[in-house]
C-alpha cells in the first residue's frame, strides 16, 4: 500500500493522548525541580559558577521548548481527530504526521536537556573535588 493511500482512524491519534499527557507531566516536573534549584541557589547567597548559570539558562530554555512542542503535538493530535471525525482523513493524516514530528522534536530536546543536566552535575562534582 502506498503511503499516500494510508487510512487513519480515530483510535490512532487517540493512542497518543496518554503518552503525551505523561510526557508533559514529566516535563513539568523537570521544570519545577529546576525552578526550585534556582530559587535555592539565589536564596542561599552562595556564589554560582558562570558555567552553572549558563547551564541553568540553557536548560530552562530547552524545557520551555520541550513543553511547547509537547503541547503543540497534543493540540495537533486533537485537530487531527476533528478532521478524521468530519471525514477529511487525508488532512487528518497530514496533521497527525505533524503531531508525530512535534513529539519527536520534543523527545530530542528532552535528550539534550538530560545531557546538559549531566554536564551540570559533572561541574558540581569537579567543584566538590577542589
Amino acid at each position: 500500500m502506498a503511503l499516500g493511500n494510508t487510512q487513519i482512524s480515530l483510535t490512532t491519534p487517540a493512542l497518543l493522548f496518554p503518552a503525551i499527557s505523561l510526557l508533559l507531566l514529566a516535563y513539568t516536573n523537570r521544570f519545577f525541580a529546576l525552578a526550585a534549584l534556582i530559587r535555592t541557589l539565589s536564596s542561599e547567597g552562595t556564589p554560582v559558577n558562570g558555567k552553572q548559570l549558563k547551564n541553568l539558562h540553557r536548560r530552562i530554555s530547552i524545557i520551555r521548548r520541550m513543553q511547547e512542542a509537547g503541547v503543540l503535538s497534543f493540540a495537533f493530535c486533537v485537530l487531527c481527530m476533528i478532521f478524521i471525525y468530519t471525514g477529511l482523513n487525508h488532512i487528518g493524516s497530514i496533521i497527525f504526521g505533524c503531531s508525530l514530528l512535534l513529539l519527536l522534536y520534543s523527545l530530542l530536546l528532552s535528550v539534550i536537556e538530560i545531557r546538559i543536566s549531566v554536564d551540570a552535575l559533572n561541574i558540581h562534582l569537579k567543584e566538590l573535588n577542589k
